[in-house]
């Protein structure tokens, strides 16, 4: 099945029809009137682009990496090659096999390409400039992003003859400023400012440096201990837990690797750190979901920014809103609603007793997926993802862009 938001729906919308969100919008309104309820959003927009003759999925020839959407298959691509990433071995289950991985541009935007076993072989003569045709390859989601994977049946052609690709696309999506408030659990690169009400003790846990997969005590060959933290955040609007998986839980904590590792030998020493990052002001970039365990949204950082002055944002916020409203007194209003934001947090409130994370190794996907295992919530788990390659890499991606 294909999954497409609705918010990509929309934007097919107006670039075929010319239609604004907001008539798009009165269309689906009334489609969900008109079912009673018993279709989502996405489904809804999905009629009307049908009923509008508007095509959401290519058919033939190549795709635009905007109008690439996960579950995807037979997606022939054409691009620059804008970053190469390292060339991977892993052992899974007593298989052993390559992982490879670059970044692909077209004018429409920027996507993560994996090479699985054979595929990588080509992978060496591969250069950063170069032109990329792939066809037959599939679209999967991993951890918000889309990915474009080959396997077997897929070709990857370099500097193919004849085919040339004009300008690229290679900067991220804006950051979008958003309030606690305002989260529904579907969101993507989101920005938030927030004060640290509560910080919860590291958990720490071995994984086979390859794969990035949790292993056991008895586990034969070389492992690797990595670390998960979670925090509560406050915004004025309201509080919101937040994951910092290894590198951006360094950041957080302006710690080393080594520093943290500490933790794991004397849990006592954290103690001194969770009270003196009380009050700190911080803003990160990320995700978040719903947690449908705990029915709440929860985020996960995939950048943080410490050292945050008060006195800039302020002037940030009341420049965004004087673009936004036209009444001149609506600055004092924002000015204490940021004031409230930074200087008088709501108080996190325990509505549950917090549990004790269950990491669990993650089956082996459909559609042939070689991807090494990872590590993802349990039935009674706090909301838990893996530091495997993909994450690391798309974390160098934030920060170089």
């Amino acid at each position: 099945m294909i999954d497409i938001p609705a918010k990509d729906i929309k934007r097919k919308i107006t670039e075929a029809k010319g239609l604004t969100e907001a008539e798009i919008d009165e269309k689906i309104k009334k489609k969900l009137q008109q079912l009673a309820g018993l279709i989502s959003e996405d489904g809804a927009a999905h009629i009307i682009a049908n009923e509008l003759g508007v095509e959401i999925v290519k058919s033939e020839g190549p795709a635009k990496i905007t109008d690439m959407f996960p579950g995807m298959k037979n997606v022939t691509a054409t691009g620059k090659l804008t970053r190469k990433y390292e060339l991977r071995t892993f052992d899974k289950n007593g298989r052993q096999g390559k992982v490879a991985s670059f970044l692909l541009a077209d004018s429409s935007g920027q996507i993560r390409v994996t090479l699985w076993n054979d595929q990588t072989d080509t992978f060496d003569a591969l250069n950063e400039g170069d032109t990329v045709r792939i066809r037959n390859a599939w679209v999967k989601e991993n951890r918000g992003y889309k990915e474009l994977h080959l396997n077997t049946d897929s070709k990857l052609e370099v500097n193919p003859a004849g085919v040339i690709v004009g300008d690229i696309k290679t900067h991220n999506p804006e950051k979008e400023r958003k309030q606690v408030k305002e989260l529904t659990g579907d969101e993507q690169n989101v920005e938030l400012l927030g004060t640290i009400v509560q910080l919860y003790d590291p958990r720490f846990f071995e994984v086979d440096p390859n794969t990035g997969k949790r292993v056991t005590e008895d586990h034969e060959g070389a492992k690797q201990t990595n670390y998960v933290m979670n925090a509560i955040l406050d915004d004025g609007t309201g509080n919101i837990r937040t994951t910092f998986w290894k590198r951006q839980a360094q950041r957080l904590l302006k710690k080393t690797d080594e520093e943290m590792l500490q933790y794991q030998e004397n849990p006592a020493a954290f103690e001194q750190v969770k009270t003196d990052m009380l009050g700190e002001i911080v803003k990160i970039v990320g995700r978040c979901k719903k947690n449908d365990t705990f029915d709440r949204v929860e985020f996960t950082a995939n950048l943080v920014f410490t050292d945050i002055d008060p006195a800039e944002e302020l002037k940030r916020l009341k420049a965004e809103s004087a673009t936004n409203v036209e009444a001149s007194d609506a600055a004092p209003a924002e000015k204490a609603a940021m004031k409230a934001t930074l200087q008088e947090p709501q108080h996190a409130k325990r509505t549950e007793v917090e549990v004790e994370t269950d990491i669990v190794v993650k089956d082996k996907p459909a559609d042939g997926d070689d991807t090494p295992a990872g590590i993802e919530e349990g039935v009674t788990s706090t909301l838990v993802e893996a530091d495997v390659i993909s994450l690391d890499d798309l974390e160098d991606l934030d920060e170089k862009l």
